[in-house]
C-alpha cells in the first residue's frame, strides 16, 4: 500500500515538535509499532533524514548530532562549535540530560576526550552554561573586558585565552555587544580582525561563532545556509538541521536575515537546490 508522501509531508510541517511526539505515541498505541522504524522501511535519501529528524524532540535530535560528531575515528569540530557555541544555557541541560539517558554517556566527559588545548577549554566553559542572561549593560565591566581582551590578544604575542573564554562565554549578549564597542575604540579594530589575526583552525571558529552569535544569532544562520547551498555541491545535513532545530525558534528571523543578506528569499534558495520530496518538506516547513 504505497507510502502517502504527500500525507507525511502535510501532517509533520505542520505539528509542533509537541505534537509530533504525541503522534508517535499515537500510531505505538494504535499499531504496536514504532512510527520511526515503519518510516525508515519506507523512506530514503533526505527525505527520510529530514522525516526522523522532525520525529525527535529537537534536545533529541540535537544530542544525536553531538554524538555522531564524537564518535569514531574523527571528530567533527565544526559541528560541535556551531551546536555548543550558539545555544543559551537553558539549552544545556536538558541536552545534558538526553545524552546521558540515551547514549549512557555524559557529554562534557566526551567533549573533554575529543577535544583537546585552547578549544576543549573554550567548549567545555560554554557547557557550565553560566552566562548571565540578564539584559541589563555594565558599560564599565564592557570597558574593563575591552582592555582584557586587547591585552590578552592584541597586545602582545601568544593570545591569552583565558579572558577570551570568560568574557566569550559567560556575558550576556547585549553585555558583550558593548565589549565589541568599546573594543574597537581601544584596539582601533573590530574584534573579528584581532580573532582571525591571534588565532586559527577550530579555536578561531569557536570565537568568531560566539562573537557571530551575540551580535546577530540568526544572521550566523542565514550566512551557514547559505554556505550549505552555494557553489560545488549541497550540504544537505546542514540545510537539515539547521531548518529543523530552529523551526519553533528564531526561523521567521533567519528568514528575514537571509532575503536582507542575499537578496533573495531563503524558500527560493531551497528550492533551486534541492529536488522531490525532500524539497517540498523544506518548503513547507519555511511556509
Amino acid at each position: 500500500s504505497g507510502t502517502d508522501e504527500k500525507k507525511i509531508i502535510e501532517v509533520l510541517s505542520s505539528r509542533t515538535s509537541e505534537q509530533r511526539q504525541q503522534i508517535k505515541q499515537k500510531y505505538k498505541a494504535l499499531y504496536s509499532k514504532d512510527l520511526e522504524e515503519d518510516l525508515k522501511g519506507d523512506l530514503s535519501g533526505n527525505f527520510e533524514k529530514a522525516v526522523l529528524a522532525l520525529l525527535d524532540l529537537p534536545c533529541e535530535y540535537e544530542a544525536r548530532e553531538l554524538q555522531k560528531a564524537m564518535k569514531g575515528a574523527g571528530t567533527d569540530e565544526s559541528l560541535l562549535i556551531e551546536i555548543l557555541c550558539t545555544r543559551n544555557n537553558k539549552w544545556v541541560n536538558p541536552h545534558r540530560f538526553f545524552f546521558s539517558t540515551v547514549f549512557d554517556r555524559d557529554l562534557e566527559s566526551d567533549v573533554k576526550s575529543d577535544t583537546s588545548g585552547s578549544l576543549q577549554k573554550i567548549l567545555v566553559t560554554v557547557l557550565e552554561a553560566t552566562r548571565d542572561e540578564t539584559q541589563q549593560v555594565n558599560t564599565e565591566l564592557a570597558a574593563q573586558d575591552a582592555t582584557d581582551l586587547y591585552k590578552a590578544g592584541e597586545g602582545r604575542w601568544g593570545t591569552e585565552e583565558l579572558a577570551f573564554n570568560v568574557v566569550l562565554a559567560k556575558r550576556s549578549y547585549s553585555q558583550l555587544r558593548a565589549t565589541f564597542q568599546a573594543y574597537e575604540k581601544v584596539c582601533g579594530k573590530d574584534i573579528e580582525e584581532s580573532i582571525k589575526s591571534e588565532t586559527s583552525g577550530d579555536l578561531e571558529k569557536a570565537y568568531l561563532t560566539l562573537v557571530s552569535c551575540a551580535k546577530d544569532c540568526p544572521g550566523y544562520f542565514a550566512t551557514l545556509l547559505h554556505k550549505s547551498m552555494k557553489g560545488g555541491g549541497t550540504d544537505e545535513k546542514t540545510l537539515i538541521r539547521i531548518l529543523v532545530t530552529r523551526a519553533e525558534s528564531d526561523l521567521p528571523a533567519i528568514k528575514e536575515k537571509f532575503q536582507q543578506m542575499y537578496k533573495k528569499p531563503l524558500a527560493e534558495a531551497v528550492r533551486s537546490d534541492t529536488s522531490g520530496d525532500f524539497r517540498k518538506l523544506l518548503l513547507a516547513l519555511l511556509h
